[in-house]
Formats: structure tokens, C-alpha cells, sequence
């Protein structure tokens, strides 16, 4: 197995980390890699469990539901890094890929 390396287009080299996770504690349901991601990777879902003594929740009433972004398809992210550049909490996980040699 070999890391999948890649080059600019001026020729300097570049290593694309491609997401391998999202934090959904830490997430605010903003929105804003969802919107930047140009392939389709994230989507936006009901957070399931909200921690009742958290403060972050204090201003949701019990009719409300908390959003937050998901991980749809990671096998079409491309390591552009652009979801995390916009991210306010820092969210999103990265790592090499790897690709056996052919």
C-alpha cells in the first residue's frame, strides 16, 4: 500500500487528507461544509441524543430539534480540505489515503 500523493498545478507536491471523521458533539449544524463540499460528502441530520445538563442546550426548547452535519459519502471526498477551512469547531477528521500499486 502506497499513500496517493498528488501535485499542483505548478508542480509543487500535495498530500490530499481525505475526511475520515466528523465530531457531531462538537458541531454546530451550521452548515458551512455542506455548502463549500462540491461533492456531495456531508449531510444534514437530527442530532439524536441531546445531553440535558449541556449548556450549549439551554436555549432549545423541547419542540426544537438540534441539526447537525454528517458524514453521507466519504468515499467521494476528494482531500481538498476545504470543509475544514470553514468549519467553526473544528469538526472534521482527516487522514491519507491509501491505494495499493499497480
Amino acid at each position: 500500500m502506497t499513500t496517493i500523493k498528488g501535485y499542483t498545478r505548478g508542480g509543487t507536491p500535495w498530500d490530499p487528507q481525505f475526511i475520515d471523521a466528523l465530531n457531531a458533539s462538537s458541531c454546530i449544524g451550521c452548515g458551512r461544509c455542506f455548502k463549500v463540499c462540491s461533492r456531495d460528502v456531508f449531510d444534514l441530520i437530527e442530532k439524536e441524543e441531546l445531553e440535558e445538563d449541556d449548556d450549549l442546550y439551554d436555549d432549545y426548547d423541547d419542540d426544537q430539534v438540534m441539526m447537525v452535519m454528517a458524514i453521507k459519502d466519504s468515499l467521494d471526498c476528494i482531500g481538498c480540505g476545504s470543509c475544514a477551512k470553514v468549519c467553526p469547531k473544528n469538526c472534521h477528521s482527516f487522514e491519507p489515503s491509501t491505494q495499493q500499486s499497480k
